[in-house]
C-alpha cells in the first residue's frame, strides 16, 4: 500500500489503482466508524470487517436483506474493493496497516472494550474528517449504503454477523480457501 504523500517518484507511466491507496481505505473506515458505528466507535474486529465486508460487496448486502425479509435499494451497485477468505469470514489483510495509519494521525483511538474486544472511536478531529466527508458529494453514496447496513446490521454482534455470512453465502465465501479473494 501506499499513501498518496509517498507518490513523487512514482512512475507517471504506470497506473495507480485506488485500491492500493492508504488514504482510500482510512476514508471508508471513518465514514464506517461514524455511520455504522454506535456513537462513533465499533466494538470489535470481527464486527468491523463484517459491516465492511457488506459496504464493499453491495450486491451481498442487498441479498442479506432479502434473506432477512428486508427490502433496500442501495445506491452502491459493484465491488468497491476485494477481501479474502479468512478463520473468520472475509477479511482484509490491510486492515492493519489502516488501522495504524488512523491511530497515527489521531483519527481514532484503538483500546480495549467491556467485553474486552477492541474498541475502535472516533477521536474528536476522526469525527470532525468523516463528518465533512458525509457533506462531500464524492462520498455521498457510500455514505447512504453505510447508513443502510447500520439500519439493518447494526445492532448485530460480529460473531452474529460472521454466521449469517457463512449461512447466506456458503458458496460464495464459506467453501473458498482461506486466502481466496471472494468475487
Amino acid at each position: 500500500m501506499k499513501s498518496i504523500r509517498n507518490l513523487h517518484d512514482y512512475p507517471a507511466g504506470i497506473p495507480l489503482p485506488a485500491d492500493e491507496m492508504v488514504e482510500f481505505h482510512a476514508a471508508r473506515l471513518l465514514l464506517l466508524l461514524l455511520l455504522c458505528g454506535q456513537h462513533g466507535h465499533i466494538d470489535g474486529l470481527t464486527k468491523l470487517a463484517k459491516l465492511d465486508f457488506f459496504v464493499r460487496y453491495p450486491g451481498f448486502f442487498r441479498q442479506v436483506c432479502n434473506h432477512l425479509g428486508q427490502q433496500v435499494e442501495s445506491p452502491l451497485s459493484s465491488v468497491e474493493s476485494s477481501m479474502v477468505r479468512h478463520h473468520y469470514g472475509p477479511w482484509d489483510k490491510r486492515y492493519y496497516h489502516v488501522l495504524a495509519y488512523l491511530e497515527a494521525r489521531d483519527l481514532i483511538d484503538i483500546s480495549k472494550s467491556e467485553a474486552r474486544a477492541f474498541r475502535f472511536e472516533l477521536t474528536p478531529a476522526g469525527k470532525e474528517t468523516a463528518e465533512k466527508m458525509t457533506k462531500m458529494p464524492e462520498f455521498a453514496s457510500i455514505s447512504e449504503h453505510m447508513r443502510q447496513v447500520k439500519e439493518v446490521l447494526g445492532s448485530k454482534k460480529g460473531s452474529a454477523l460472521k454466521k449469517l455470512i457463512y449461512e447466506v453465502f456458503d458458496e460464495e465465501v464459506a467453501k473458498r480457501r482461506l486466502g481466496e479473494v471472494i468475487q
